[in-house]
């Protein structure tokens, strides 16, 4: 005999969806940092290129990514920002394949953050 389930509270989520990458952006202030803390996040193979090109390539081979990039406000912040519009490019292409991506900040720099990529989306 099988009994009703308990619901789950609020807070708690059940998922069968892929685990999120966490990249930390503190880690990611310039782009060879960035590659560095990607392949990491992602566990991308020992060949991986390190440029965008490469990750393209990896993004649409891994199907569907959660990615979660914690104190985003620092991501590629010591590169120009066409960098960043580089990696939202390279990220608009990945979401075709299944990637989300969330940038998490705290509240005094989530205006700046909400521009910065704004500004630099394809």
């Amino acid at each position: 005999m099988t009994s009703a389930a308990r619901p789950l509270p609020h807070w708690l989520t059940v998922s069968t969806g892929p685990a999120p990458a966490v990249l930390d952006g503190r880690a990611c202030r310039t782009r060879a940092a960035f590659f560095e803390e990607v392949a990491r996040a992602l566990r991308l193979p020992g060949h991986f290129g390190r440029n965008w090109d490469a990750l393209t390539d990896s993004l649409r081979d891994t199907g569907p990514v959660a990615l979660v990039v914690a104190h985003a406000e620092d991501l590629l912040g010591e590169e120009p920002p066409e960098q960043l519009a580089t990696l939202l490019d390279v990220l608009a292409v990945a979401a075709g394949a299944g990637l989300t991506v969330t940038l998490c900040t705290d509240p005094a720099h989530e205006a700046h953050l909400r521009e910065r990529a704004a500004a630099n989306l394809p």
